[in-house]
């Protein structure tokens, strides 16, 4: 009869439902003294992962973050690569345990730290990026752009493009969201630069492309942003990443803003958008569907349903924050056309919103000369002014003036020549 191994055993306890006698077997096998048994080692490799998934799925982060320091104990006779990956495989295993930022940032550095003593450069240089990752995803913008200058002279020096790529990306994302749009496209162009002197994995060229897309859009460029985007989701979706709905509401996003209504219907209704169907997508049919009938009152409704949606993403928000400026400027201007002179507590009472609101930002169109106009704050009154037409007889007699100033200029040199 065959001997059933101890990983059988453990898988047989999980299917079992009986969590408590994997996680038994799985210490066992890591108790063992491997030396230079090839089967052990293997074993051991992959009871650390299962173990890790084991407490995951439990969400037992200590208990996690212990085995990710055990680990590197357990291991240590193994090649520097096999080792590199064992530590990256457990530590990425807290990604999908929320709020766990804070552990994650404190396993990566101890992990850096041992890195350092034993001075394995390219797993400590593989952490620090990740840990550039963890800050940016923490907000904290000026650690992750203390590490990358550190970083990227490093790199520069070893002439590692493929880790170079991924900093300076990252670097661009940390300037994005630091609102310096100059240094955070230059980062991007570098790494543009980089990526094209090596063979760039699919998921690569897709950020890439994600982070082009959003600098455009920036730049009010929605057109071709929303091209950037589309690369960006193919790749995304190719490779089943969590990106792709992301990428999906900016391609959706950059329609809107572009008033494409028939293009937003057509890609809610294209199979793309059918794979990622959820609350998320139906959050954009809602903005879409309120930008389309230029109503106020639908948008802010769509905001407060789908809060969550739009408001954790900073990229949709901003983007929402324009175009919901774009949506009261609409409202007021429709509201005011008929009048010369109008109450303010009307305009206000019409569109939905408070008077203060409602007065600030019509002094702002005033002053952006959206229509002509003055404020009467005493009565309450907004007065409308017609469009003052420019006098064209006005312009022709000024160019008149210039050009017999020009003679004059002429007639004075080749007189002063003469004498």
């Amino acid at each position: 009869m065959t001997e059933v191994s101890l990983l059988d055993q453990a898988s047989l306890a999980l299917k079992a439902d009986n969590p408590a006698k994997a996680e038994r077997i799985y210490k066992e096998i890591l108790a063992q003294s491997s030396g230079s048994n090839e089967k052990v080692i293997g074993e051991q490799e992959q009871a650390l992962q299962d173990l890790g998934i084991l407490f995951r799925d439990q969400r037992r982060t200590r208990e996690l973050e212990e085995l990710v320091r055990s680990s590197r104990t357990i291991m240590s006779g193994l090649a520097k690569s096999k080792v590199a990956k064992i530590i990256r495989t457990l530590i990425d295993l807290f990604t999908t345990i929320p709020d766990t930022i804070d552990i994650q940032i404190s396993v990566t550095k101890d992990c850096i730290e041992w890195a350092i003593s034993e001075r394995r450069n390219f797993l400590r240089q593989s952490l620090e990026t990740r840990l550039v990752s963890l800050y940016i995803e923490r907000g904290a913008y000026y650690d992750a752009l203390n590490l990358i200058n550190t970083l990227l002279k490093e790199l520069k020096r070893l002439d590692d493009k493929m880790v170079l790529v991924e900093v300076q990306l990252f670097e661009s994302r940390v300037y994005h969201a630091l609102r310096n749009i100059p240094k955070s496209r230059a980062a991007l162009t570098s790494a543009r630069t980089s990526a094209n002197a090596i063979y760039c994995p699919t998921l690569m060229q897709a950020s890439l492309d994600m982070q082009s897309g959003i600098l455009h859009a920036e730049d009010k460029d929605y057109k071709t942003a929303y091209s950037y985007f589309l690369e960006a989701f193919d790749g995304f979706s190719g490779q089943d990443d969590s990106r792709a709905i992301s990428v999906l509401k900016y391609m959706l996003l950059c329609k809107i803003m572009l008033n494409l209504t028939d293009d937003v219907h057509t890609l809610l209704n294209g199979k793309m958008a059918q794979k990622y169907a959820g609350r998320e997508i139906e959050a954009m049919r809602a903005v879409a569907s309120a930008h389309s009938n230029r109503s106020l009152r639908e948008f802010e409704v769509a905001l407060e349903t789908y809060k969550m949606e739009l408001s954790s993403d900073p990229i949709i928000r901003s983007h929402f924050s324009a175009l919901y400026d774009t949506l009261l400027e609409q409202n007021l201007v429709r509201v005011i056309e008929p009048f010369s002179c109008v109450e303010i507590s009307h305009v206000a009472e019409v569109v939905g919103l408070d008077t203060r609101q409602v007065e600030g930002k019509l002094s702002q169109m005033i002053l952006d000369k959206v229509f002509y106009g003055v404020l009467d704050q005493g009565n309450g009154w907004l007065i409308v002014f017609d469009e003052p037409r420019k006098d064209a007889t006005y312009d022709a007699a000024l160019d008149t003036i210039k050009h017999m100033t020009t003679v004059v200029d002429l007639l004075y040199e080749k007189a002063s020549k003469l004498n």
